[in-house]
């Protein structure tokens, strides 16, 4: 047999490197091996790699951090701070009571601006006393306007359970809790009361080059965009109080990155204000609430019920093709309505005395009868197409509401026959549930667990999470090429022309 031919040069080489690369790997597992040994774990060895990148303990934008016990090695349910400190907070609170982040129905935490008294309680003919701007509500509390104006007044109730949580002896029912390090807050709480500056202060002197409430809102923006917390975060965790469909008119198109709490979206463009970035609150009802209700199917003579405006614009024209439609219907009240003449009183009389009570659409998509109907445990009709609803993320408003097409609703004998045909058994199991989710709509202080209150700082809490994703993805790339943070770069919008 011949002599075998050797292999050529190159296929020697590559077997001479894929050698060397096996045991230069083989040995650096090894190495790793040890120093990870000799270092503890590869959690401290993990944690001696991030000290090196020089990153802040917490990794939440928060300012809270998760520890990891070292007995177990698993993550603990306990925020650091409640480790280092396990006494009590600055409210006097063991911070044990406290929901941690490991709750799904943990307390929101809530930085509030210290803004000038002029914005909030000044309003309401408080003059602060000293250096706080803030009154002593457990000395006294300053009285909100009553009539109309009380429907628009979530901004005085959220900032009354925000300062009562500094000492409150029990975090129980809560949903929120102010602090003091703004880095420590899900939310940047604006206490300013928009809607009660809007109905108070609209009208311009005649010396007046812009009205009172036109100035706030100039102060306002200017205080809020200076603030290192926009900046920061290019607004999207402050929340911002305009419940009143006019509130917040100047302001609203340079602060719209925050989310607002809104009675509706009717006058808003929907870059503005949506459902996804803002929450729908719902309005402080007027009428007295029926406490120990025994009037059911039968005791409410009244088949359907409206008092209030006919002649509308916008949506609201339906009110007056409905008033001809039903206004001779004998089982049904179907007239014009308001607050003088003692009008509310006779509207919560009407309404206890009825099965049905319309909502239907006037300048706006909302109105306050919706509320004033639930505390009455008269069923609500919603006749209003572009509603936004109260919490209905979590409610079902099918099961105590029923809801009509405004196309349909202005049909011939559509409406009295649909109503007609829903029969007491049905009523009554609409009746009852109206009972049980009232409480969610009720707004009083002190608050109460499962109350109004407590349900809005829920929805704002259900918003954190999407807000948070929004600012940590703007961070990706730092600073676009002219040195402005990506979040601080406002969109061009475009408003259309019937906006106003």
């Amino acid at each position: 047999m011949g002599e075998r031919n050797p292999l050529p040069y190159g296929i020697i080489s590559r077997r001479f490197l894929f050698c060397l690369f096996i045991a230069a790997s083989v040995m650096f597992v090894l190495s790793w091996f040890f120093v990870l040994r000799s270092a503890g774990g590869p959690q401290l060895a993990y944690n001696s790699l991030l000290s090196s990148y020089d990153k802040p303990s917490s990794i939440f934008d928060n300012g809270d951090s998760r520890s990891i016990d070292p007995s177990t090695e698993e993550e603990s349910a306990v925020p650091i701070d409640d480790i280092t400190d396990k006494k009590v907070d600055h409210l006097g609170v063991n911070k044990h009571d406290r929901k941690c982040y490991a709750n799904t129905d943990r307390i929101l935490k809530a930085y509030m601006y210290d803004l000038p008294a002029e914005f909030h309680f000044e309003l309401l003919g408080w003059n602060p006393h000293g250096d706080s701007v803030w009154p002593d509500i457990r000395t006294h509390i300053p009285m909100y306007p009553g009539g109309l104006n009380l429907q628009h007044s979530i901004e005085y109730w959220l900032t009354l359970d925000l300062l009562s949580s500094e000492f409150a002896s029990s975090l129980d029912g809560r949903s929120a809790v102010r602090v003091y390090n703004s880095t420590e807050a899900d939310v940047i709480f604006v206490p300013f009361f928009s809607s009660l500056s809007y109905n108070r202060y609209t009208k311009r002197n005649p010396h007046q080059k812009l009205s009172k409430n036109s100035e706030l809102q100039e102060r306002l923006v200017r205080y809020v965009t200076s603030q290192e917390e926009w900046k920061r975060s290019g607004g999207r965790d402050h929340v911002i109080l305009a419940h009143h469909p006019n509130s917040m008119l100047d302001a609203r198109m340079k602060l719209w990155p925050a989310m607002f709490i809104l009675a509706d979206l009717g006058r808003y463009p929907p870059n503005v204000a949506n459902v996804e970035k803002d929450v729908i609150a719902p309005y402080k009802h007027l009428i007295k609430s029926s406490v120990n209700d025994t009037l059911d199917f039968d005791g409410r003579p009244t088949l359907l019920y409206f008092q209030g405006a006919i002649y509308r614009k916008d949506g609201g024209i339906a009110r007056q093709e409905l008033f001809y439609l039903l206004k001779d219907e004998k089982d049904v009240h179907f007239s014009f309505g308001s607050v003088v003449n003692d009008g509310i009183n006779k509207a919560s009389r009407g309404m206890q005395a009825s099965k049905f009570c319309l909502n239907i659409a006037g300048d706006t998509p909302s109105s306050n009868r919706l509320f004033d109907a639930i505390a009455s445990h008269c069923i609500p009709v919603i006749i209003s197409d572009e509603i936004e609803l109260p919490f209905e993320d979590i409610l079902d408003y099918s099961e105590f509401c029923i809801f009509v097409r405004t196309a349909d609703a202005v049909k011939e004998n559509f409406l009295i026959d649909l109503i007609r045909g829903i029969g007491k058994e049905e009523w009554t199991r609409m009746w009852r549930k109206l009972m049980e989710v009232e409480r969610f709509f009720e707004f009083q202080y002190p608050s109460k667990d499962g109350d109004a209150v407590q349900m809005i700082w829920q929805a704002i809490s259900r918003k954190v999470p999407n807000f948070r994703l929004k600012i940590h993805r703007s961070r990706r790339f730092g600073s676009d090429i002219s040195g402005h943070s990506a979040m601080q770069v406002m969109p061009k919008m475009r408003i259309p022309n019937n906006f106003w």
